[in-house]
Protein backbone atom coordinates (compact mmCIF):
# COMPACT_ATOMS: atom_id res chain seq x y z
CA UNK A 1 0.00 0.00 0.00
CA UNK A 2 1.09 3.35 -0.77
CA UNK A 3 2.97 5.40 2.56
CA UNK A 4 2.99 8.82 0.89
CA UNK A 5 0.02 11.25 0.55
CA UNK A 6 1.68 11.31 -3.22
CA UNK A 7 1.72 7.97 -3.69
CA UNK A 8 -2.02 8.00 -2.13
CA UNK A 9 -2.96 10.25 -4.66
CA UNK A 10 -1.06 8.90 -7.51
CA UNK A 11 -3.27 5.33 -6.57
CA UNK A 12 -6.25 7.20 -6.69
CA UNK A 13 -5.76 8.99 -10.05
CA UNK A 14 -4.48 5.73 -11.56
CA UNK A 15 -7.54 3.67 -10.47
CA UNK A 16 -9.28 6.40 -11.91
CA UNK A 17 -7.63 6.65 -15.48
CA UNK A 18 -8.14 2.56 -15.48
CA UNK A 19 -12.05 2.69 -15.07
CA UNK A 20 -11.89 5.59 -17.74
CA UNK A 21 -9.94 3.71 -19.90
CA UNK A 22 -11.24 0.19 -19.83
CA UNK A 23 -14.75 1.97 -20.72
CA UNK A 24 -13.72 3.57 -23.72
CA UNK A 25 -11.50 0.43 -25.16
CA UNK A 26 -14.88 -1.31 -24.13
CA UNK A 27 -17.43 0.88 -26.65
CA UNK A 28 -14.71 1.10 -29.40
CA UNK A 29 -14.53 -2.62 -29.48
CA UNK A 30 -18.61 -2.89 -29.36
CA UNK A 31 -19.34 0.08 -32.05
CA UNK A 32 -16.14 -2.34 -34.18
CA UNK A 33 -18.23 -5.39 -34.12
CA UNK A 34 -21.33 -4.14 -34.60
CA UNK A 35 -20.10 -3.10 -38.14
CA UNK A 36 -18.33 -6.23 -38.66
CA UNK A 37 -21.24 -8.21 -37.89
CA UNK A 38 -23.21 -6.14 -40.34
CA UNK A 39 -21.12 -6.62 -42.88
CA UNK A 40 -21.09 -10.75 -41.77
CA UNK A 41 -24.93 -10.34 -42.61
CA UNK A 42 -24.43 -8.86 -45.72
CA UNK A 43 -26.95 -5.64 -44.22
CA UNK A 44 -25.20 -2.70 -45.73
CA UNK A 45 -27.66 0.00 -44.38
CA UNK A 46 -26.93 -1.89 -41.01
CA UNK A 47 -23.30 -1.61 -41.18
CA UNK A 48 -23.07 2.21 -42.37
CA UNK A 49 -25.50 3.25 -39.21
CA UNK A 50 -22.61 0.83 -37.08
CA UNK A 51 -19.52 2.60 -39.13
CA UNK A 52 -21.41 6.17 -38.17
CA UNK A 53 -20.93 5.01 -34.55
CA UNK A 54 -17.63 3.11 -34.53
CA UNK A 55 -15.70 5.54 -36.47
CA UNK A 56 -15.93 8.48 -33.86
CA UNK A 57 -15.44 6.28 -31.18
CA UNK A 58 -11.59 5.01 -32.98
CA UNK A 59 -10.64 8.27 -33.33
CA UNK A 60 -11.82 9.77 -30.22
CA UNK A 61 -10.06 6.85 -28.46
CA UNK A 62 -6.99 7.67 -30.56
CA UNK A 63 -6.95 11.54 -30.05
CA UNK A 64 -7.12 10.47 -25.99
CA UNK A 65 -3.88 7.91 -26.25
CA UNK A 66 -5.86 4.42 -26.02
CA UNK A 67 -5.14 3.18 -29.73
CA UNK A 68 -2.34 4.10 -31.66
CA UNK A 69 -3.84 6.68 -34.52
CA UNK A 70 -2.81 4.86 -37.54
CA UNK A 71 -4.49 1.71 -36.15
CA UNK A 72 -7.88 3.45 -35.55
CA UNK A 73 -6.93 5.26 -39.36
CA UNK A 74 -6.86 1.88 -40.91
CA UNK A 75 -9.38 0.04 -39.18
CA UNK A 76 -11.54 2.88 -40.24
CA UNK A 77 -10.32 2.44 -43.92
CA UNK A 78 -10.57 -1.33 -43.99
CA UNK A 79 -14.34 -1.17 -42.47
CA UNK A 80 -15.26 1.23 -45.17
CA UNK A 81 -13.70 -0.58 -47.83
CA UNK A 82 -15.49 -3.37 -46.71
CA UNK A 83 -19.04 -1.94 -46.64
CA UNK A 84 -18.02 -0.29 -50.28
CA UNK A 85 -18.27 -4.33 -51.37
CA UNK A 86 -21.07 -4.68 -50.12
CA UNK A 87 -23.06 -2.24 -52.27
CA UNK A 88 -21.46 -3.96 -55.46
Amino acid sequence: MANTSSARKAARQIARRTETNKARRSRVRNAVRKVEEAIAAGDRTKALEAMKEAEPQLMRAARAGQVHHNMASRKVSRLSRQIAKLGK
